[in-house]
């Protein structure tokens, strides 16, 4: 189906026109067919505030946005996107289109799926184009919303019982899953290409094939936001923390990224070099441990995102790389043309899908131009060793350093860098207030 198929069609009734906040939630509304047609053409009108919603409507602090002398809470238009167009899986037809749309105008500096499209068009005026594509873990549990809250997520009984990393006894006993999230992600344009389980109780890892453009990070937004409705239509529920209790591995989003020039060849392999890496792709990974470590607080945006870095967890222990080595930040993975890329574990499952997209093809693409070289590869248990450059390793650090990157500004613009990371440090701020369940446990009778 089309835009124009359904603007056509006279038994359409409602579409729904849907943007993408910082958090990577979709938010939109249901309008009129009637009202599609003039949409279509001229953007609808939606607050810039959106986008300083934390997911449960907290309004964050956003310098120009939301503070207390400029703020009036204006619309600014969205611009549909009508190459995005696919049906809602349960909804009746004439009720089923869903269309994507990122914020024009002045809010475009702020709009996650618009700075993509910046970033994608200045790495094409580089002569890339990249071809990317994502893995998502999440947990499933047999809990509705409800009865976790009651039970103030502890204890929560998760889809499986123990670890079961691609254990295919839980995987055929959850085959009415798999399927579900198969059947749901075909109306939905999803290009599923691998579910299995991962590494703890009802913890699961969903895979999107590689493409170019907007496309893959649009279809891992509309996958995350689905698998939690399909998951609340069956009385269950899921989660993306990157840590969601003591006991639990970390939840990351892994990014395939390789590049072409715009003739679509592969500037990546080079068939002579060491591991089949040429040149060009050894900038690209001198530009991302150039630049990742300051752009932190965009792979890591909630106060959670800093647990999954705890000891003992499979998280990357820095800005290290290496061919073949999941102990590494920065995998090199393939071994010829067709297949050679890099995966940026550095993630987590909280992460927004445009944002972490466009700050890695813009680290990588630097380090071309300015012919960076990477550090040595890992060879071996990279937690073993001491990785010569790092990430942050709190939010007030990662918040600090996004503040003081060049490249980021640069790249992802100042009016972003500074809205961002205020409505971070706002987050932090907030939860410093908060008195957690495990301090009163360990201090108030002897501390």
């Amino acid at each position: 189906m089309t835009l124009d198929d359904f603007l056509a069609d006279p038994a359409s009734r409602f579409a729904t026109v849907a943007m993408t906040d910082t958090n990577g939630l979709l938010r939109g509304q249901m309008v009129s067919a009637g009202s599609l047609k003039g949409i279509a053409r001229n953007g609808m009108g939606m607050a810039p505030a959106q986008l300083a919603l934390d997911p449960t409507d907290q309004m964050l602090e956003m310098p120009g946005v939301t503070d207390g002398e400029t703020a009036d809470f204006h619309d600014d238009p969205l611009i549909v996107d009508p190459d995005s167009v696919r049906r809602v899986p349960w909804a009746k037809p004439g009720h089923d289109l869903l269309v994507l749309s990122n914020y024009g105008g002045e809010t475009a500096r702020l709009c996650p799926r618009a700075i993509l499209k910046s970033v994608l068009a200045r790495a094409a005026d580089a002569g890339f184009a990249p071809k990317y594509g994502m893995e998502l873990e999440y947990t499933l549990f047999d809990e509705t919303a409800e009865s976790a809250r009651a039970k103030g997520y502890r204890n929560l009984k998760t889809a499986t019982p123990h670890a079961s990393h691609d254990l295919v006894l839980y995987q055929v006993v959850q085959s009415e899953w798999y399927e579900a999230v198969a059947a749901m992600a075909e109306p939905l344009r999803i290009d599923l290409t691998k579910m299995h389980e991962e590494i703890g109780g009802g913890f699961m890892e969903a895979c999107i094939g590689a493409n170019g453009g907007t496309d893959p990070a649009d279809q891992l937004v509309i996958l995350k936001n689905f698998i939690r409705a399909l998951a609340l239509r069956q009385g269950r529920s899921v989660t993306f923390m990157p840590r969601w209790n003591e006991q639990a591995d970390s939840q990351s989003i892994h990014l395939h990224i390789s590049l072409k020039d715009l003739a679509g060849r592969t500037v990546f392999h080079d068939p002579d070099a060491e591991h089949g890496m040429s040149r060009i792709f050894r900038h690209f990974i001198g530009g991302l441990q150039a630049y990742l470590g300051d752009m932190t607080l965009i792979f890591q945006p909630t106060v959670n995102s800093y647990r999954r870095f705890a000891p003992g967890t499979f998280a990357p222990p820095g800005l290290t790389w290496g061919y073949e080595n999941r102990t590494t930040c920065l995998r090199v993975v393939g071994h010829d043309a067709g297949s050679l890329r890099v995966e940026n574990r550095m993630a987590g499952a909280d992460a927004n899908p445009y944002l972490i997209t466009a700050a890695t093809l813009a680290a990588g693409v630097a380090g071309i131009l300015e012919q960076r070289e990477p550090d040595p590869e890992t060879r071996g248990n990279g937690y073993a060793q001491d990785a010569p450059r790092d990430f942050a390793r709190s939010m007030p650090e990662a918040v600090e350093r996004l503040r003081g990157s060049a490249l980021a500004r640069d790249w992802l613009g100042a009016r972003f860098v500074d809205t961002f990371s205020a409505t971070r440090a706002f987050q932090h701020d907030e939860f410093r207030r908060k008195v957690p369940d495990v301090e009163l446990e360990r201090f108030f009778d002897l501390g």
